[in-house]
C-alpha cells in the first residue's frame, strides 16, 4: 500500500488529486471542531457516554463530532441511511428497479433521489436531537421565548447545513480527488479517534500497572492480526468456473473462451454490522431517555440492562443479527435466476450444469455457502472487542465495526490508485 502511495506521488496529476483529496479531508475535520452555538457538550457528552447507547455509535461514525456539538455532528450518517432506503425501496417499487436498470442516467437520477432523501432525513434528525436537548435541563442555553425560537432555529439549521455539506464535500471528492469521497470521510472520522484512544490504553497501563502490561501489547497484537484478517476477508472470493461457446458471425470465429464467475466471501460489506449495531442500540437508547430508577422499575432495567455492551445476551444476539442481515442484503442484491439468463444469452455456460434452472440452483447453492462462511468471518470480527471487553475489562480503542470500515476504505482507495496509475502506463499497452 505504501509503495502504491510513493508511486503515485511521483505522478503529477495523480499527486494532485491526492492533495485535493487531504485538502478536503482536513476542512471536514475543521468543521467537526466548530461548535454549534447554544449548546452545552458537557450535557452531550454525558448522553452519548451512555453504554449501548445509539448516540454513542453516531458519535463513532462522525468521529467524536457528535458529542462535542459541532457543525458537523450529523456528519454523513443521513446520507448512509438514506442510500441504504432507497437501496432497499429499489428492490421493493419497480420505477425505482427500471432506474437501477437504465445506465448512468438512471444512476444519476437515483443519487439525486438520495440526496432530497439526505435532506429530509438531516431535517427530521436535527429537529429529534433538538428535542432531545431541550428536554435535558442545561443542555441549550435559551428554551422559551424568542431566544427560544432563535437557539432552535440555530441548532437545527446547523446541523441540516454542516450534513449537507459533508455530502457536497464527499461528493468533490469523487469528481477531482481519489476514491469514494463518503467512505473516506467516514474512514478520516473513524482515524482521528485512534490516537486519543492510544493514549487513554498507554495512561490505563501505567496508572493501573499490574496485568495491564501483559494485557495492552496483547490487544494491540490482536488488533493487527484482525487487520490482517479482514484483508485475506475482503480478497477472498469463489470462481465459478464458465464456458463459452463458439458461434461463427460471416467468415470470423467467437466465443470458445474459458472464463470465471468471481463471487466474493465478503459480499455485503460492512452494512450487515451496522444493521446489527443500529438494531441491538435501540433499546439502549430508550433506557437512557426514560432514566428509570433500578428499584422502582427492577424488570425494565435488567431489560435494557440485557442489551448492554458487555452482556452475553448482547454478543450473542449480535451475532445472530449480523448472519441474518448479511443473508438478507444478499438475498435484495443478487438473483441467481438472472445471473443464470445473462449467461445463457452471452452463450455461456458452467461446465458439468444445464443452462436454465440448473444453473439458477447451482448458483444459489454456491452464493448460501459463501454467505454463510463471510457471515461467521464478519461476526466474529465484530463480536471479538466486545470479547475482549468483557475479559480484560477494558474499553478497546476500535470496534469490529470500525476496523472493517478501515481496512475497507484502504483496500479500495488503494485499488483505485492502482488502475489510475495503470491507465497512465501507456508505453505497457503500445508494445
Amino acid at each position: 500500500m505504501f509503495e502504491t502511495l510513493r508511486n503515485a506521488w511521483k505522478i503529477e496529476d495523480l499527486r494532485k488529486k491526492l492533495i485535493y483529496t487531504m485538502l478536503v479531508l482536513l476542512v471536514v475535520r475543521i468543521g467537526s471542531a466548530i461548535p454549534v452555538p447554544f449548546i452545552d457538550p458537557s450535557f452531550l457528552k454525558a448522553m452519548v457516554d451512555s453504554t449501548g447507547n445509539l448516540l454513542g455509535y453516531l458519535d463513532m461514525l462522525t468521529g467524536g463530532a457528535f458529542s462535542q456539538a459541532t457543525l458537523f455532528a450529523l456528519s454523513i450518517s443521513p446520507y448512509i441511511t438514506a442510500s441504504i432506503v432507497i437501496q432497499l425501496l429499489t428492490v421493493a417499487i419497480p420505477a425505482l428497479e427500471r432506474l437501477a436498470k437504465e445506465g448512468q442516467e438512471g444512476q444519476e437520477r437515483l443519487k439525486k433521489i438520495t440526496r432530497y432523501t439526505t435532506v429530509a432525513l438531516a431535517v427530521l434528525q436535527a429537529v429529534a436531537y433538538y428535542t432531545m436537548f431541550r428536554r435535558t435541563p442545561g443542555a441549550v442555553a435559551y428554551t422559551d421565548g424568542a431566544y427560544g425560537v432563535l437557539a432552535a432555529l440555530s441548532i437545527i439549521g446547523a446541523f441540516t447545513a454542516g450534513a449537507m455539506l459533508v455530502v457536497w464535500l464527499g461528493e468533490r471528492i469523487d469528481d477531482k480527488g481519489i476514491g469514494n469521497g463518503i467512505s473516506l470521510i467516514l474512514f478520516a472520522g473513524i482515524v482521528s479517534r485512534i490516537p486519543a484512544s492510544i493514549g487513554d490504553m498507554i495512561k490505563l497501563m501505567i496508572e493501573q500497572k499490574g496485568i495491564m502490561f501483559l494485557w495492552v501489547p496483547l490487544i494491540a497484537v490482536i488488533f493487527l492480526a484482525e487487520i490482517a484478517f479482514i484483508v485475506l476477508m475482503n480478497n477472498a472470493e469463489r470462481r465459478i468456473p464458465v464456458q463459452y461457446a463458439k458461434r461463427v458471425v460471416g467468415r470470423k470465429m467467437y466465443g470458445g473462451q474459458s472464463s470465471f464467475m468471481p463471487i466474493k466471501v465478503n459480499m455485503s460489506g460492512v452494512l450487515p454490522v451496522i444493521f446489527a449495531s443500529t438494531f441491538l442500540a435501540i433499546p439502549g437508547t430508550i433506557g437512557g431517555f426514560l432514566n428509570l430508577n433500578p428499584a422502582e422499575h427492577p424488570y425494565w432495567t435488567a431489560f435494557f440492562n440485557m442489551f448492554s455492551y458487555r452482556s452475553i445476551f448482547y454478543a450473542v444476539l449480535y451475532f445472530l443479527l449480523i448472519i441474518g442481515f448479511n443473508y438478507f442484503y444478499i438475498a435484495i442484491q443478487y438473483n441467481p435466476i438472472e445471473m443464470a439468463n445473462n449467461l445463457r444469452k452471452n452463450n455461456g455456460a458452467i461446465p458439468g450444469i444445464r443452462p436454465g434452472k440448473p444453473t439458477s440452483d447451482f448458483i444459489t447453492k454456491v452464493i448460501s455457502k459463501i454467505t454463510l462462511v463471510g457471515a461467521l468471518m464478519l461476526a466474529a470480527i465484530a463480536i471479538l472487542p466486545i470479547i475482549i471487553t468483557a475479559v480484560t475489562g477494558m474499553n478497546v480503542a476500535l470496534g469490529g465495526t470500525s476496523i472493517i470500515i478501515i481496512v475497507g476504505v484502504a483496500l479500495d482507495t488503494v485499488r483505485s490508485l492502482e488502475s489510475q496509475m495503470m491507465m497512465r502506463h501507456y508505453k505497457g499497452f503500445l508494445e
